[in-house]
């Protein structure tokens, strides 16, 4: 029987895929489109994005393919340097077009064992105590132990499982797309930088293959129509007074601002992922790295579950984690859409934005380096991700290339006897660690810091499960 099916192979499919593979988990990939789409609706990763990349081995990959720009520091249209001395050794943001993460994502699910179908959608799904039957469209059916749906934001394995997904409509909808131009680029950019002076959710950019990027306000909000390109040149006139000759679209699409959140991240034996568990404006590019980070908290959850080690309730710390994570980029994302519709608030938060602390703070949460999950300490370290921080042998995020827990022992007195399957024991030192021993858990978050075994073994087990063999 596999041990777990995928519904959606988009980035958080995807990333999921190669976590569970890291385990030895059968994975099956089911997606409902024969070929990637074309849509570049993602820009680029954020730094968090970045770190994991890295703490995976892939980041040579994305940086061949990609350019590095300064790190983030603007918000809701206020435009100013990110600020200096961010906690991270990746200060920047990496601009890559979605297609290209989509490829470099799903070839290294494939190069991990992931076996992917394409041109297959997931109909039906019902669940027992034993297991998860996927109902595809080709009339087949598969069984599994686990299903997750990454099934983006109108996700049928939600929709079956009857998981509400409360919210605010859409109130401020954007057309976008990709298309040829005939107006000269230097008027294509004057137009540009003149209306955009009153009006932030216009733009129009040079893409690849002598195309551009377009988005102009869209004439309803919440419609579900597919826009036509008679829509882009009549918005496009009726905001910049010309269509620059607008023609031969690659790709057209709406988005909104609307924000879902769903009530729960796990049903029994289906858990949710990515766009299919939240949506949110598309403001300050949070979207696609919000996946792949829920699928790197999952994927050694549910592989620990899948291998038998897990300790009780480890698989519900999924949405006890990720969903506050989530409520916080809808708020911030809210809070932009309210921005780019008010001069007035626009200017308010700039203003706040020159306050050192305020500004690091919306930093960190649309860059997600404050993520900081709840792990009943008062311990400031103790969970957050610890940054890939320089040993005296090399790279922390070097060391976590396999997916399995991490201790990192400065005082080289501490040992992880009973759990060495599942956690490694590095014996290494770090001027930027202020910490006898550090204990991370497979995403790189911190469960543990000091020099006492007894309190070292106690978070294992929680974190662990019980040992192989008496510690």
């Amino acid at each position: 029987m596999i041990d777990v099916i995928i519904a959606g192979g988009g980035p958080t499919g995807m990333m999921l895929a190669s976590e569970l593979r890291l385990h030895g988990v059968r994975v099956v990939v089911v997606e409902k489109e024969s070929e990637r789409p074309p849509h570049v609706r993602s820009l680029g990763l954020h730094i968090r994005s970045i770190e994991i990349m890295d703490q995976r081995g892939l980041l040579e990959r994305f940086l061949e393919a990609g350019t590095q720009y300064p790190a983030a520091g603007g918000f809701g249209g206020v435009h100013k340097p990110a600020p200096e001395r961010l906690d991270t050794a990746h200060a920047y943001t990496l601009g890559i077009p979605q297609p290209v993460t989509d490829r470099l994502l799903a070839e290294h699910a494939t190069e991990a064992g992931a076996e992917i179908r394409t041109g297959c959608a997931l109909t039906g799904l019902t669940q027992d105590d034993y297991g998860v039957t996927a109902e595809l469209s080709d009339g087949t059916r598969l069984r599994g132990s686990f299903l997750v749906g990454c099934d983006g934001g109108r996700s049928t394995v939600r929709k079956l499982l009857g998981v509400d997904f409360p919210g605010e409509p859409s109130r401020n909808d954007a057309l976008l797309g990709e298309m040829e131009l005939t107006a000269p680029a230097d008027e294509v950019a004057a137009v540009m930088t003149e209306v955009r002076k009153t009006q932030l959710r216009f733009g129009a950019g040079p893409t690849q293959g002598g195309l551009y990027r377009v988005v102009v306000p869209a004439a309803e909000a919440g419609s579900a129509r597919q826009p036509t390109m008679e829509e882009f040149r009549e918005q496009l006139r009726a905001y910049a007074g010309t269509d620059f000759g607008a023609h031969s679209p690659r790709w057209l699409s709406r988005f909104g601002d609307a924000t879902r959140l769903a009530a729960a991240f796990r049903t029994g034996r289906v858990l949710l992922a990515g766009d299919a568990a939240h949506v949110h404006p598309p403001l300050g590019g949070q979207g696609l790295n919000l996946g792949v980070q829920d699928a790197f908290n999952l994927g050694w959850k549910l592989a620990a579950e899948v291998n038998g080690w897990a300790p009780a309730g480890l698989l519900d710390t999924y949405h006890a984690e990720r969903h506050p994570v989530a409520a916080e980029v809808l708020e911030n994302t809210r809070v932009q859409s309210e921005m780019l519709n008010s001069a007035p608030v626009r200017g308010l938060i700039a203003r706040l934005m020159d306050f050192e602390d305020v500004h690091r703070y919306l930093v960190g949460q649309v860059t997600a380096i404050d993520v900081r999950y709840d792990f009943g300490s008062e311990q400031v370290l103790v969970g957050r991700r610890l940054k890939d921080v320089r040993l005296k042998h090399g790279r922390l995020f070097e060391l976590m290339r396999t997916g399995r827990g991490l201790l990192l022992d400065q005082s080289g007195r501490l040992s992880v006897a009973g759990w060495t399957d599942r956690v490694d024991h590095v014996a290494d030192v770090s001027e930027e660690l202020d910490a006898a021993a550090v204990l991370l858990r497979p995403d790189g978050h911190v469960t543990w810091l000091g020099d006492d075994q007894q309190g070292l073994e106690a978070q294992l087990s929680r974190w662990f499960g019980s040992p192989s063999r008496p510690a």
